[in-house]
């Protein structure tokens, strides 16, 4: 496929260790008491990292901070490997499995749906042929997969996820690749559904579909990784059992979601596959790889190694 310029993220990192802000540049460890977890400020992420925020979940011995950034902007800072901790796309962990585990609990998954290949007026799955792809993220799931149930001919347009309806709106792409709430909204925003990827993965494979992990740094010791998973799992937990307070905080982050299609969102992407990925979802993350490789766009099977929450 032909790739259009990938354009400029523009979004400054919103982090901070309890409450207050911290300079980009010291990201990865402000001290040795300090552990710092990226992740976005997606509904569903800032849910599940609600009670880490408020302390109401930790670490003994450590302060948890937090590095928010758009998920392709996390995407590409994990090649780094400067984050202990970070969510990523799915589609991104063969590139950085060198410099990270996987964590069993965190995990972005849905059964039967994902995100959706939306267009301004009616355009049917054939018809994408020959046309101009806007696409969140070199390095998201979703691109993975219309790599993967697409036509190869279609010409991506690299945009930030927010900027996928404008650019199908203005006329700079004819179709686009929707991530996040507008995948439950695009109606709602006067576009025309083409075809969604996660019915497309599901009628292929019967399994739930991972679009995104969490992960924690090798070179953190055994005992403190195993720790920083199962606070994870707790803050997940206690978001799910204190659902309205949790969700007050993710919807704080103005993306423009009612409370309604928040809580609809989150549950969608905050569910049982979430607290444990399970061999299920293990089974789904090589589906995904294998068949990544059998088109052509991923060379080698990454091994995965995936810490179990408890």
């Amino acid at each position: 496929m032909k790739s259009s310029k990938v354009l400029p993220q523009g979004r400054r990192p919103h982090s901070r260790i309890d409450g207050k802000r911290y300079e980009e540049k010291d990201q990865m460890t402000i001290n040795d008491s300090t552990i710092i977890f990226g992740h976005s400020p997606d509904a569903d992420d800032a849910f599940m990292f609600y009670a880490m925020e408020k302390k109401i979940v930790g670490i003994p011995g450590y302060k948890v901070g937090h590095h928010m950034e758009d998920i392709e902007s996390l995407n590409v800072l994990a090649a780094t490997g400067k984050l202990p901790v970070t969510a990523i796309s799915a589609a991104r962990y063969p590139q950085v499995a060198e410099h990270y585990r996987i964590m069993s609990c965190g995990s972005s998954v849905g059964r039967n749906y994902g995100p959706a290949v939306v267009s301004l007026g009616s355009l049917s799955e054939s018809e994408l042929e020959g046309k101009r792809v806007a696409v969140p993220g070199r390095f998201t799931t979703s691109w993975l997969l219309f790599q993967i149930f697409g036509p190869k001919d279609c010409e991506p347009l690299f945009v930030d996820f927010d900027d996928v309806g404008p650019a199908v709106n203005d006329g700079r792409a004819e179709a686009g690749i929707l991530l996040h709430e507008g995948q439950i909204l695009y109606e709602k925003q006067g576009f025309h559904g083409v075809m969604s990827l996660g019915e497309k993965w599901f009628e292929a494979t019967g399994l739930p579909i991972p679009l995104g992990v969490d992960l924690v740094s090798r070179h953190i010791g055994a005992d403190l990784a195993q720790q920083i998973a199962n606070a994870s799992l707790a803050s997940i937990n206690y978001a799910r059992e204190h659902e309205d307070e949790a969700l007050d905080y993710a919807l704080s982050f103005g993306r423009g979601i009612d409370p309604e299609d928040g809580k609809k969102f989150v549950r969608m992407y905050v569910n049982d596959d979430t607290v444990d990925m399970g061999e299920e979802g293990r089974a789904a993350l090589e589906k995904l790889f294998s068949l990544a490789v059998d088109r052509g766009v991923l060379q080698d099977l990454p091994e995965l190694d995936i810490i179990q929450a408890n």
